[in-house]
């Protein structure tokens, strides 16, 4: 569950976009996304499709734009630009969690080593909660999108995301019943080539870098529909709950997000 301390600062996050967006004479647009993540960590064999599939879970956000070229009462002194008709600026909050387990070579049935049997017992789960802003690129005339000419505009877009992150971990691997859980502050309970401060149950936030490319379908004047792949890499290694900073480990806790999204226009 959402903490009230996250939900607070989104209530704001979206007054403070509204308020700009009135102050100022920009139509902003509202949407909500969702879709499946994949959560790309030390969980599994790096690069490995079981692994990536099989550690996919669920993102749902909220969206807000400020529209430039859009603005309400055109005045003599209003002057279309470049940047206008091409460029708005998102606010977003948004919250995706995934279970996590191994997969690969190393945990297959077949293996009957002790370090298997601990990597199989070994699972978690990623939860984050995200606020953030990001700059959106369309080539095309957001202006003569409007008018439904054409219907499709493709985007790219590049931001920062603050990121608040609570994984859990659980390992079965020191019960005889395989569904009671076992003591996860015992690092014999994990995979004995990482070191003792490998696995941690983590709360903490970080900053994320937020790129996507995309595109908008326009259904009439006020409603659009957006189909949204986006990427997103943590300034931390510690989201997913693991670091075992073994060799493999070469990069920290990213993932990937394909959401689809509906977004409204206020007129």
């Amino acid at each position: 569950m959402l903490n009230f301390k996250c939900l607070a600062t989104f209530f704001c996050l979206f007054i403070a976009c509204q308020t700009a967006s009135s102050q100022f004479g920009f139509s902003p647009e509202i949407g909500i996304i969702a879709g499946p993540v994949q959560f790309r960590s030390d969980y599994g064999i790096r690069n490995d499709s079981k692994t990536n599939f099989g550690n996919s879970g669920f993102g749902i956000g909220f969206v807000n734009y400020l529209n430039f070229s859009y603005q309400r009462g055109y005045g003599y002194n209003y002057r279309e630009t470049y940047f206008k008709d091409h460029f708005k600026v998102r606010s977003e909050v948004s919250w995706n969690k995934t279970n996590l387990e191994h997969f690969g070579e190393f945990v297959d049935p077949s293996n009957t080593s002790e370090n298997a049997k601990r990597l199989r017992a070994h699972k978690g789960a990623a939860k984050n909660f995200n606020l953030g802003l990001q700059l959106e690129f369309y080539p095309y005339s957001i202006k003569e999108f409007e008018y439904l000419t054409p219907r499709f505009s493709p985007f790219i877009s590049l931001g920062l995301n603050y990121t608040f992150f609570n994984s859990e971990v659980t390992t079965t691997y020191d019960n005889e019943n395989a569904d009671a859980f076992g003591d996860i502050t015992d690092s014999s309970n994990f995979y004995s080539l990482w070191n003792k401060e490998s696995v941690r149950a983590a709360k903490g936030n970080t900053l994320s870098l937020v790129s996507s490319i995309g595109v908008r379908y326009k259904i009439n004047r006020l409603n659009d529909i957006m189909l949204d792949l986006r990427g997103q890499y943590f300034f931390n290694d510690w989201v997913d709950g693991l670091n075992h900073q073994l060799d493999s480990n070469q990069n920290n806790d990213w993932l990937v997000w394909l959401n689809v999204g509906y977004i409204f226009y206020f007129n």
